[in-house]
C-alpha cells in the first residue's frame, strides 16, 4: 500500500508541474483557504486564536461562536457591497474583472483590540436613505 501511495503522489506531482490549469486552480483553491484562516485569526484573537479547554462542548461553542461572528462579518459586509455597486459613481469605475474578484471576506474595518462604541438605541444604517423620487417611484 504504501508502495501504490507513493506512486498516486509522483502521478500527482507529474500532473501538476505540466497543467497550468491545474496549478491555476490549487492556488486558488489555497488562497481562498488562507482568506478564511486570516479572518479567523482576526475574529477569534483570544489566546492567539487556540482554543483554552480540552473539554469537547466547550471548544463545539467556541467554533459554533466563530462561525455565528464569521457569517456575521460576511452578512454585514455582502450588505457593504451592494451598496457600493448601486452607487451610480461606482458604475463606470469597476470592470467586470473587478467585479469578480469582489469578495465579502475582507476585515479591515474589524477592530479586535481597543474600545468599541456601540448605540443601542439605533439600528446601524447599512444602505443609502432612499431618496424621495425613489420613493414615489415605488408608490
Amino acid at each position: 500500500m504504501l508502495e501504490v501511495g507513493r506512486a498516486q503522489k509522483t502521478i500527482f506531482v507529474a500532473r501538476y508541474l505540466r497543467d497550468r490549469d491545474l496549478q491555476r486552480e490549487i492556488q486558488e483553491s489555497l488562497n481562498v483557504v488562507e482568506g478564511w484562516d486570516g479572518a479567523n485569526d482576526v475574529l477569534f484573537f483570544g489566546k492567539s486564536g487556540e482554543l483554552a479547554t480540552n473539554r469537547l462542548d466547550q471548544q463545539e461553542l467556541s467554533i459554533l461562536a466563530l462561525h455565528l461572528l464569521r457569517a456575521a462579518l460576511v452578512y454585514v459586509n455582502t450588505l457593504v457591497i451592494q451598496d457600493m455597486l448601486a452607487d451610480p459613481e461606482w458604475a463606470g469605475v469597476l470592470t467586470d474583472e473587478d467585479r469578480r474578484a469582489l469578495t465579502p471576506l475582507f476585515w479591515i474595518h474589524i477592530q479586535p483590540y481597543g474600545e468599541v462604541r456601540l448605540n443601542m438605541s439605533r439600528r446601524p444604517q447599512l444602505s443609502a436613505p432612499a431618496s424621495p423620487e425613489s420613493e414615489s417611484a415605488a408608490a
